[in-house]
């Protein structure tokens, strides 16, 4: 989901961003997506494999040996946002011209992110006999949504200029996560083999909003983390820095930049990561939103502040990062800035190799499959230990 370092099997060379690192040209094989979470398919989270790439070397490893893999004084950053249920059905209420739904259609309202003015922007589409869903062309401002328990959902104006997916909508009577606790499921698209329960979708590291706030699709790539691993890593001297970024959506038929997205890193987090790069620990993000939030907090200077709001942060290779020294991320759905962070993080070279070999082994993409290690290049020093 929203930890996606890919491309598309339909994506062509050449487009916004695509050719990231020289990897829009690969081709993911339909088989290669994760169709239900690895506790089905083998022993638990923390079955799945794991890709490390230091520089343009490559290794191949399971999951429960990345204690092996860092060492005392290095700290990942994590991401605490928990998963809402954020699918809710509805009906058409209203449809002044839309081009792609008529009073009475079916529809799914994927909530994404709210506002600081009580409107969410939300996304309509399309349901599916499979129980996923499809994109829908949205709007037009005017277009009504009855939704259960009487409520009803407003689209007021497009998120982005020119934009015709994402939409700020009011929704009457409010609380919104109360009606998302009750009638939401969560997001889910056409590569998974059927819903699960929202459970599956929370990461070991989430931590519920007095607010109800949270992310609209899960910050994946803390999924494989167990409670045990947890503690197997702090025992040998890893520390863990939270933070916390509530993702939006990111639709599989989309190719935009990140929208704006809330976030807060706090003052511990920001002292931690300041004195373990002090004291030469490294920093690694877990996913591309611990990057997109810790990178919004730090200074051109590389101090970390603590910060909290909105951040239009997009992380690429001209702009680089500031802080984060690795990152460990999954192989999921095609996202331009996303391949651009990744290539900030490791380099173009080792971009390229990494997804040849992730193909080559028949690793598996989304949010339920394997995971991927970018590490610094070790020195001839570190090579000698």
């Amino acid at each position: 989901m929203r930890d996606a370092i890919t491309c598309r099997p339909e994506q062509e060379a050449g487009g916004d961003g695509a050719t990231a690192g020289g990897v829009g040209a690969l081709r993911v094989p339909e088989e290669l997506s994760a169709r239900v979470p690895a506790e089905e398919r083998g022993s638990g989270r923390d079955d799945v494999r794991l890709l490390v790439s230091r520089g343009t070397e490559v290794s191949h490893h399971v999951f429960r040996e990345l204690a092996g893999l860092l060492r005392a004084g290095d700290v990942l950053v994590v991401n605490t946002s928990p998963t809402l249920a954020a699918a809710v059905d509805g009906r058409v209420a209203v449809a002044p011209g839309g081009p792609a739904t008529g009073p009475g259609d079916r529809v799914v309202v994927h909530f994404s992110t709210e506002g600081d003015d009580r409107r969410w922007a939300v996304e309509l589409r399309g349901p599916l006999e499979t129980g996923a869903t499809r994109p829908l062309r949205g709007g037009p401002a005017g277009t009504a949504v009855r939704l259960p328990g009487g409520r009803r959902l407003v689209l007021e104006e497009p998120v982005g200029a020119g934009g015709e997916r994402l939409w700020w909508a009011r929704v009457s009577g409010g609380d919104v996560p109360g009606l998302l606790r009750r009638y939401g499921r969560p997001i889910r698209y056409g590569y998974t083999e059927r819903d699960q329960p929202l459970s599956a979708y929370q990461t070991v590291f989430a931590l519920p909003s007095p607010d109800g706030a949270g992310s609209a699709e899960m910050p994946s790539a803390g999924r494989p983390f167990t409670a045990a691993m947890v503690a197997e890593l702090v025992s040998r001297g890893v520390q863990f820095a939270p933070l916390t970024l509530h993702t939006g959506v990111a639709s599989a038929e989309a190719h935009e930049p990140p929208y704006p997205e809330r976030f807060e890193v706090p003052a511990s987090t920001a002292w931690l990561v300041n004195a373990a790069r002090a004291g030469g620990g490294r920093i690694v993000a877990v996913g591309t939103t611990a990057v997109r939030a810790l990178e919004s907090a730090a200074g051109p200077d590389g101090v970390v502040r603590a910060a909290k709001g909105w951040t239009a942060l997009v992380v690429t290779p001209e702009r680089g990062v500031r802080v984060v020294d690795g990152l460990l991320t999954g192989l999921h759905e095609p996202q331009a800035s996303h391949l651009l962070m990744l290539e900030a993080v490791a380099g173009g070279a080792a971009l390229r190799r990494g997804y040849a070999e992730a193909l080559s082994h028949l690793y598996l993409w989304h949010e339920f499959g394997d995971v991927h290690l970018v590490l610094p290049e070790e020195t001839a020093a570190e090579r000698s230990l």
